[in-house]
């Protein structure tokens, strides 16, 4: 997919070219946040079970093999994107 073709996408780079982004003071600091948040996103504290159809298991370890990662890790970035509220519904 090219990304220009998601609407977010679209924003965010019209809003680069409108020259609407701009350098802080104190990069660095940002920066060393900004990996820290992250980090901690996908930092694994807490264990979870669930019991899920076959089906629904062998679709989703399929998934997951498409994208290349490991079916928990597809599971725990879902769940992640519907907590944070980015996991939205595809239009039909």
């Amino acid at each position: 997919m090219n990304p220009l073709e998601d609407k977010e996408e679209r924003e965010l780079m019209q809003s680069v070219e409108n020259d609407e982004w701009k350098s802080v003071d104190n990069l660095d600091e940002e920066i060393s946040k900004a990996r820290e948040a992250a980090a901690a996103t996908f930092r694994k504290s807490e264990r979870m079970n669930v019991r899920m159809s076959y089906k629904d298991l062998r679709d989703l370890k399929v998934r997951a093999r498409q994208e290349g990662i490991p079916y928990q890790t597809l599971v725990s970035s879902l769940i992640h994107k519907y907590v944070t509220g980015r996991l939205v519904e595809k239009e039909h």
